[in-house]
């Protein structure tokens, strides 16, 4: 115990050092040849090696060389600097080391008080046992999906769990293609097949166009096909679009659809300033999936799931052997049975410190902050030029486009984000917007600032004349 009492104090400073020096050194860096040799290339050692030399080995190897998303300019894909809070007790949880797959220890009982505070957060109707926390949105959303497939069956008259899918007609989800991969990832892997994830068209905000749903799902109906499901957004990756979530609620409930709402980012949107009209039906959904690792800054590997139903997940999954019967369980049962993970780690320890160091007026403070700062590099890009923006800003995304010349466009959007990133000073990723390639701008970090996005946009000039 006192060799673990040095190290953890040692790791401690170094994690601290860490943390604090984000701001001083470059985003983001390739890792040179000889260290990604050492770190892919070691062999396990014979005999055991003393904790301190493992910190040092990580300080000199490992901590160098981060992905970047601690750094205020780091502006890619939808990734947070890690909440202080989230950091500080992960090592107390790894100390634990429960399974949280149910049982009378702190573990499941903390996790359903964070389950409800995201429900509130965001305005979803929680009953007892409507949710759990999963590896991420993308596990939530197999769930979710899961959940609705068995109800879909099960109310055509047959069982999924026990036949399978062969020999009915084919389930049919719809969802608009900027919506999340995870979505289609989950159909697949559901047996529903990439074919039946009809892809719906969007309006010129990258809204779904909900008269282009009606449509689809009524000529699926008549082709003999079983709509089943309709999944809206409540902010994508590549634009931060909220789809009208009333209107998809209102042609879900006309043709007997489960509801479902990817708001793995942008859920916590709802909060913002004058947001709340751009989510109204988010709180009509049958699911919604939420990914607390993104704008809530919880270290990652904890996303959640929220069903209006509680029954619904525990249908589509429980399955409790002898040796788990736990007849003290009471009428929620174990959280093992509302999804496919038996052995769940401890995931709600670090969403509850960070929630509860943040509280609802720092969680709005951040959700503010951030979206602000999307807004703001909106009108800088308005102002500017040589960048159009692309799409209006709902949530703490900017799409646009640098055009300090006439041809060539495409070539240049799709090349700047590498070339940016190389340089060191900001981090943007790119993507694809009405067929043209497009930058974006993700905001997540507290501590950026608005000298932040004037260097964003100096950096993509400075890129620029280089390609």
């Amino acid at each position: 115990m006192d060799e673990l009492r040095v190290a953890g104090a040692k790791a401690a400073a170094i994690m601290a050092d860490h943390l604090a020096d984000d701001g001083d050194r470059p985003v983001w860096q390739p890792v040179p040849a000889g260290e990604r040799a050492w770190l892919s290339g070691q062999n396990l050692p014979d005999t055991g090696r003393p904790l301190d030399e493992l910190l040092e080995d990580v300080r000199a190897h490992v901590l160098p060389y981060p992905m970047g998303n601690g750094h205020p300019r780091f502006f890619g894909w939808v990734n947070s600097p890690p909440n202080p809070a989230g950091v500080v007790v992960e090592p107390l949880a790894a100390a634990l080391n429960p399974s949280c797959a149910g049982g009378d220890h702190a573990g499941p009982h903390l996790e359903r008080a964070v389950v409800r505070w995201l429900a509130d957060l965001v305005g979803f109707p929680h009953p007892p046992g409507g949710g759990l926390l999963t590896s991420g949105a993308s596990m939530a959303t197999i769930i979710c999906l899961a959940s609705a497939r068995r109800r879909a069956a099960l109310a055509d008259g047959w069982d999924a769990r026990e036949e399978g899918l062969s020999g009915h007609p084919p389930m049919v989800m719809y969802v608009t293609d900027e919506g999340h991969s995870c979505l289609h990832k989950a159909a697949q892997l559901l047996g529903l097949g990439a074919r039946h994830v009809r892809a719906v068209p969007v309006d010129d905000a990258y809204r779904m166009d909900v008269g282009a749903l009606r449509a689809m799902v009524s000529e699926d109906r008549a082709a003999g096909l079983r709509p089943f499901c309709v999944a809206g957004s409540a902010g994508t990756v590549n634009s931060g679009a909220v789809d009208p979530l009333n209107e998809i609620a209102d042609v879900a409930a006309e043709h007997g659809l489960w509801f479902h709402v990817d708001g793995a980012y942008g859920a916590l949107g709802v909060l913002a300033d004058g947001a709340a009209p751009h989510y109204a039906g988010m709180e009509r959904a049958d699911s919604l999936a939420m990914d607390p690792h993104k704008w809530l800054g919880v270290p990652v590997g904890c996303g959640c799931a929220l069903l209006r139903d509680a029954s619904a997940a525990r249908t589509a999954f429980s399955l409790v052997p002898s040796y788990l019967v736990d007849d003290n369980a009471g009428d929620l049962g174990w959280f093992a049975e509302y999804g496919p993970e038996q052995t769940r780690p401890f995931r709600a320890l670090k969403t509850w410190a960070t929630m509860s160091h943040l509280g609802r007026a720092g969680i709005k403070r951040l959700v503010d902050h951030t979206s602000g700062l999307a807004r703001t590099l909106a009108d800088m890009v308005a102002e500017s030029g040589d960048f159009e923006l692309l799409t209006p800003v709902t949530t703490s995304i900017t799409a646009f486009r640098h055009i300090p010349r006439e041809d060539g466009l495409d070539a240049l959007n799709r090349a700047i984000p590498g070339a940016v990133q190389a340089r060191g000073n900001a981090f943007l990723t790119g993507t694809r917007l009405g067929g043209r390639d497009a930058l974006r701008a993700c905001f997540l970090h507290p501590d950026t600032t608005e000298r932040d996005l004037a260097i964003l946009l100096d950096e993509i000039r400075l890129a620029a004349k280089t390609l």
